[in-house]
């Protein structure tokens, strides 16, 4: 759904960008806490979560490039919001996708640099605040189990993407560059993007179902999560001694999640994405079967060596789409890690001022 320059006009763009300003604003001041917290039973501590943002941002830029057939003629990826969110908390998740989105746009001439407000309200701020608010209202009524979390990443992340086709109708209503009906226009994004969605719904509910089992409290949706170490007695499985689990638990490092993530979307990025679906995205087939395209402008960055995600002066497509991936990967990974650990820094700096202060 990265939505390319002349789509909007320029005041709604630029009406766009001071939200999504704002937004990220707001998210750095929440993502200090996030990345901030301290360690414990119920806690997030920054030595944990800001490495694994960092891999969220570059796993989501993978899987934003496995395209996976939808319908005829039209297919769909991560958006990403969901999964960002329930893994390391909806501030951190905003910015996540902010990352993700930035290094597309300027790396990959893909979502253009006059929409990348557009862009990062749609597909960040949007997806983010209904799906995080969905997954916790869920998780409040469920059993708290490993189940219901999944159960309500799957409902929450399918939600949220039409949620993000309705944000982008509505920009489009009020600066939309082509007179096309936007009862049309809406009726046509909701319909591709709820199929699209449940593609998401299933990525988002595979990937935190994967984490929570090995490591429940690395999930910011989890926090409070019981998992009993289970222990093989005379040939059956049963719950261990709550004195043995801490030790269990401080044996699985994780480090060895990181090195898995990272491994992962590489792979994703660097081989599985060369037999991704070609074909038009649910936003690039709507502008095309209903003419919002017909304003659409070359990508600013289209000169790129990296542009539609192939390097410049590599022949073999498998190899040029494989290197671009991942360069793109290590790309987000370095830049989000290191944002990352820059607010969490910033985060301990104040505590340090404040109990100084106190002490004084």
């Amino acid at each position: 759904m990265h939505v390319p320059d002349g789509f909007i006009n320029a005041p709604v763009s630029a009406a766009a960008g001071f939200v999504a300003a704002g937004a990220v604003a707001v998210a750095l001041r929440g993502a200090r806490r996030e990345l901030g917290g301290t360690s414990g039973a119920e806690g997030h501590g920054g030595e944990r979560t800001a490495p694994l943002a960092g891999l969220v941002a570059a796993f989501v830029f993978a899987v934003q490039m496995l395209n996976f057939p939808v319908a005829a003629g039209t297919s769909g990826h991560l958006l990403g919001g969901a999964l960002a969110a329930i893994l390391v908390g909806p501030y951190t998740g905003v910015l996540c996708i902010a990352v993700v989105l930035l290094m597309q746009g300027v790396l990959f001439a893909d979502g253009g640099l006059t929409a990348l407000g557009v862009n990062v309200t749609v597909m960040g701020v949007v997806t983010v605040v209904v799906a995080y608010a969905l997954f916790r209202g869920l998780v409040l009524v469920l059993p708290r189990t490993r189940r219901s979390v999944t159960v309500a990443s799957f409902v929450a992340a399918l939600v949220s993407v039409p949620a993000a086709a309705t944000a982008f109708t509505a920009i489009y209503a009020l600066g939309g560059t082509t007179d096309v009906p936007i009862g049309k226009v809406l009726t046509a994004m909701v319909g591709v993007h709820v199929l699209i969605g449940v593609g998401e719904a299933v990525i988002t509910m595979l990937t935190v179902g994967a984490v929570i089992a090995v490591r429940p409290d690395l999930v910011h949706g989890a926090r409070g999560l019981t998992t009993p170490l289970k222990l093989r007695v005379g040939g059956e499985l049963v719950d261990a001694a709550p004195a043995a689990r801490p030790a269990a638990a401080a044996a699985r490092s994780p480090r060895r999640l990181w090195i898995a993530g990272v491994v992962t979307a590489l792979v994703l990025a660097g081989f599985v994405s060369f037999y991704a679906s070609g074909s038009p995205d649910g936003l690039e087939k709507v502008a095309a079967d209903k003419g919002i395209d017909a304003q659409a402008k070359p990508h600013a960055a289209a000169d790129s060596p990296l542009a539609d995600y192939g390097v410049k002066d590599v022949s073999d497509a498998r190899l040029s789409g494989g290197l671009a991936g991942v360069i793109g990967v290590g790309a987000t990974l370095a830049v989000g890690t290191g944002a990352f650990w820059v607010v969490r820094r910033r985060r301990t700096a104040d505590r340090t001022a404040a109990s100084a202060s106190e002490t004084v």
